[in-house]
């Protein structure tokens, strides 16, 4: 507003009896406050702010979009550079492994140091490293680069959430579609991962993956440096003040600690001796040990990295952990039913990704129908939906049987699954993101992410060993098939773990998130800036 229009501006005259002035006729500021439902103001056009929320929504993609691909590839990589069962299963878990023992660094960093340059950097790395994952000769080149590819996983996600949250501080419908967007990234990324890895191994072979994936990232890197908006909040000198605040000592213990339990999980089964390997023992004992110490750390150390007074609040642990116990279902099930697919019905990549395609379209609904209800529907019943979409989605494909029709089981399990992991993003990525500052945005999505991780890891070592004791003891009778028997216990493994998650969606309070409460007046802004309960 300019000068002249404030003089302009008409002043309330003083009451007659107590000379209080009317507060609401006099203009309180000379800034005038952006309503929240426009289009931020550090976006020069609405095409540049659809880029940067697709941009960000890319990098919360890229860890499920590399293990999507790998997962429709693996038996193909392991044909042709001769791998073991444990060197294919590394591709995978060492992405998800170096992504979650480096999410919480990478967040505090982007909090301190700014966002912009660690986002546009880790997108454009991923790319070089995917590329150069596509020339690999051995087995352990090809692990290695896969989890220096979870590394950048890590170094992306925080500040795009960061940025996020930032530019989207206060409730609005527009902040719900934003955030609808990002957390479709994680589900659909996998989906996408194994439609354009199995199109491109099809065509040409499985290094053809890498390159496709390269070739994305490269594009959204390039992108992300004309789209992301100028991070604008404060940051941090380098110092030894700084270097405190950076928590070192938490940094060690939560690296060594989520590092050594996740590896012990992903390689237990596999190692020489199996769960009773020495190795394997020393590093679940010793790295929940460090987790453990961590925590206390975290409780007492002046500037920690995570501030546990946030698990205080009864929502927000119980978001994470319906949201632990979903994810440790989802991933595990979808990877070990691509596997099924191509190992016991014998499908080739682009055939499983064709008939994995349903999960994308339905994918993209349910996050446009999120996006447009979570301020009008309780956040509490669309967990509770999420929950009972996830647990009869894994029931429908455990009774499944080698003779089975796909549209019998397969296909709406599909759908329901995905209702399950997006509606639980969107709720738990909305709510994590309203109950941290700006000032700490980024690390609140590295908690949502580390959580994912670990949970995934979880999932993965508990269904390989569920998967691997099954198929030694499978025999001829009953229901399944002995090479469908091993599949099914996983898959009922992971319907249990989604229906556990029903009893603690059945605690919480959260009401809608975003947008107006009822007999607010127009010019009050668009809710709180919390769940309203």
């Amino acid at each position: 507003m300019s000068t002249v229009e404030m003089a302009a501006a008409p002043v309330a005259p003083a009451s007659a009896a107590n000379n209080l002035v009317d507060e609401k006729a006099i203009i309180p500021s000379a800034v005038e406050i952006q309503n929240p439902e426009g289009r931020p103001q550090c976006f020069k056009s609405t095409t540049q702010e659809v880029l940067f929320v697709l941009t960000a929504t890319m990098a919360i993609a890229m860890g499920a979009f590399l293990s999507g691909a790998v997962s429709v590839i693996s038996a193909s990589v392991g044909a042709d550079l001769g791998m073991t069962t444990a060197e294919i299963t590394w591709m995978s878990s060492a992405n998800t492994l170096a992504g979650g023992a480096f999410l919480l660094l990478f967040g505090k960093l982007a909090d301190c140091f700014g966002r912009k340059m660690m986002f546009v950097l880790s997108l454009f790395f991923f790319a070089v490293l995917s590329l150069t994952a596509g020339f690999s000769k051995t087995p352990i080149v090809l692990d290695v680069l896969n989890g220096m590819m979870g590394l950048m996983t890590a170094a992306s996600v925080p500040p795009a959430q960061g940025l996020l949250g930032t530019i989207y501080e206060k409730p609005s419908r527009r902040k719900n579609a934003a955030f609808a967007c990002f957390s479709a990234g994680n589900p659909l990324g996998f989906v996408f991962g194994t439609i354009f890895s199995g199109i491109a191994s099809d065509l040409f072979n499985w290094r053809a993956s890498f390159f496709l994936l390269a070739i994305i990232y490269l594009i959204f890197s390039a992108l992300a440096m004309f789209t992301v908006p100028k991070d604008t909040t404060n940051k941090e000198p380098f110092n030894w003040t700084t270097v405190k605040k950076l928590d070192p000592v938490g940094v060690v213990l939560t690296i060594a600690g989520v590092g050594m339990f996740c590896a012990a999980l992903s390689s237990g089964d596999t190692a020489t001796n199996g769960w009773k390997t020495d190795y394997i023992i020393a590093m679940l004992i010793v790295g929940a040990a460090l987790i453990v110490a961590f925590v206390f750390w975290e409780l007492y150390y002046p500037h920690p990295l995570v501030p546990m007074s946030i698990w205080r609040d009864k929502n927000f642990s119980l978001v994470m952990i319906v949201l632990l116990f979903g994810m440790m279902a989802f991933s595990v099930a979808e990877f070990f039913l691509a596997l099924y697919m191509q190992e016991v019905w014998k499908w080739s990549p682009l055939t499983t990704a064709v008939h994995l395609l349903p999960m994308a379209i339905m994918g993209i609904i349910v996050n446009i129908v999120a996006g447009m209800i979570m301020h009008r529907v309780s956040n509490k019943a669309l967990m509770l939906v999420g929950c009972f979409g996830y647990t009869i989605a894994f029931t429908l494909i455990a009774v499944n049987t080698i003779h089975s029709s796909y549209w019998a089981f397969c296909f709406p399990s599909f759908l329901l699954a995905v209702v399950g992991a997006d509606l639980e993003f969107n709720v738990a990525n909305l709510y994590v993101a309203s109950s941290m500052p700006v000032h700490q945005q980024s690390i609140a999505g590295s908690i949502v992410q580390t959580v994912t991780k670990l949970c995934q890891s979880v999932g993965f070592g508990i269904g390989t060993a569920v998967f691997n004791a099954v198929g030694r003891s499978a025999k001829e009778g009953g229901r399944w098939d002995v090479a469908t028997k091993p599949y099914s216990a996983v898959f009922w493994f992971a319907a249990a773990a989604s229906g556990t998650s029903i009893v603690f969606a059945m605690f919480l309070t959260i009401g809608t998130q975003g947008g107006k409460e009822k007999g607010e007046d127009e010019d009050e802004g668009e809710g709180s800036g919390e769940a309203k309960q």
